[in-house]
């Protein structure tokens, strides 16, 4: 049965840090894409990626499979979708992301600080240095949900 939806598919992957890659999509909902993740919340998350914990030896080893469809590690049963991977990175925030957020919702830095309990000098390190936690991007696209539904509401 064909979705019509573009299945994941990573054409270059690189270990960058530990528990991070960067990650160039070829297919996909972010295709075209290079992306600096952290997968520490996938590995943290899931009992199979156990051996990768606090093992930047074996993380170093990553490398992709099946056509850019997996990313797998040296060792048995060490492999992780791109879909997976994908679905982390819709859940991530680059700097400049970040950026557009503050823009598209007219938030100075001040602003951003209370609205998401972090200091001014975190927000503007955020947007020059990043990575911008997890967290603090759910908390945007969050915030964006609620605006959203408010204006739908009032129309």
């Amino acid at each position: 049965m064909d979705t019509g939806l573009t299945i994941a598919r990573i054409a270059h992957l690189r270990v960058v840090g530990a528990n991070q890659v960067e990650v160039v999509w070829s297919e996909g909902i972010r295709a075209g894409r290079t992306d600096v993740l952290d997968l520490t919340p996938l590995i943290g998350s899931y009992k199979v990626y156990r051996p990768l914990r606090n093992n930047p030896d074996l993380f170093a080893t990553a490398h992709l499979i099946e056509d850019g469809d997996v990313v797998a590690w040296d060792g048995p049963d060490l492999e992780m979708t791109a879909e997976l991977i994908e679905t982390l990175a819709e859940q991530s925030m680059s700097p400049a992301d970040f950026e557009r957020f503050l823009v598209r919702n007219g938030l100075t830095h001040e602003a951003a600080a209370a609205l998401l309990g972090r200091s001014r000098r975190q927000i503007e390190n955020y947007l020059h240095v990043g990575p911008i936690p997890r967290i603090v991007a759910l908390a945007c696209f969050g915030y964006e949900a609620f605006v959203a539904r408010d204006r739908a509401r009032a129309a």
